[in-house]
């Protein structure tokens, strides 16, 4: 096996919670403010790559992104610009809305400007309190179901997923949690919105670097010239993985790129 050319890096990509947050915390640690600046200031791009809304986005003090991947890299975006958009096909929204109600489970959309629930449960209220987020239930709801939808967001279980999806043919449940789940576009994906903002930097994967925990950073750790999983991961994630580090409570990041010259 060929050691990775860290020297090479010129963009790295960062999950959110797992990753660049302990869940247990749920805060940013100084080291990790550090490790983002410290990649800045060596000439490496930095990038959010989450299944977060753009809403509900962690601002961090002193640190500004050069790239942004939400809604699982649905819709990607700099400060000055969109690079990707990905709706759900309007007719799956509605089936999903459908098929949600048949179980008697609440969903939440999102757009890119705005967000909301149809109703609430303990497990797709405890998966906002995750992103210490409230779920918001609101009126317009119908009127929100019928704009461009990049997600939606659905408590639920595994056992659950194919009734959510019947007879939906352009979207596809994405997880990172046993309790919930994102619905995105069919064709979708972290990696794939990866493989789009690397076209717009003009970036080979070779000069990619990114770190992931959950089962939806599989697809993009597979995209990058090197992958790296949270000890914290799943063994699937660190299984797709080139490399793994320590995990998000200790600063696994952090003594990752110390230790590799990229800070």
């Amino acid at each position: 096996m060929n050691l990775p050319d860290y020297k090479n890096i010129k963009i790295a990509f960062f999950d959110i919670d797992g990753t660049m947050i302990d869940i247990g915390s749920r805060k940013i640690t100084p080291n990790m403010l550090e490790t983002l600046s410290g990649l800045q200031r060596n000439g490496i791009k930095i990038c959010i790559a989450t299944g977060r809304p753009p809403a509900i986005l962690p601002h961090f003090q002193g640190i500004d992104f050069d790239a942004y991947l939400t809604f699982n890299a649905s819709y990607c975006y700099t400060k000055e610009e969109v690079i990707f958009r990905n709706p759900i096909p309007a007719a799956d929204v509605q089936t999903v809305i459908r098929n949600a109600a048949k179980i008697h489970r609440p969903l939440a959309l999102a757009g890119a400007d705005r967000m909301g629930a149809n109703g609430s449960d303990t497990d797709l209220e405890d998966y906002f309190a995750i992103s210490q987020h409230n779920l918001e239930i609101i009126e317009d709801f119908d009127e929100l179901s019928r704009e461009e939808i990049f997600q939606i967001m659905i408590g639920c279980r595994k056992e659950e997923y194919a009734t959510v999806l019947e007879d939906v043919k352009g979207a596809r449940i994405t997880a990172w949690w046993d309790r919930a789940a994102d619905i995105i576009s069919a064709t979708g994906s972290k990696g794939y919105g990866i493989e789009k903002v690397l076209e717009y930097y003009h970036l080979d994967r070779k000069q990619a670097i990114a770190f992931g925990d959950g089962a939806n950073d599989i697809e993009m750790l597979q995209t990058v010239g090197l992958g790296v999983a949270m000890g914290n991961a799943g063994e699937d994630v660190k299984a797709a993985a080139d490399q793994i580090c320590g995990t998000a409570a200790e600063d696994g990041i952090f003594t990752y790129c110390r230790n590799h010259g990229l800070i």
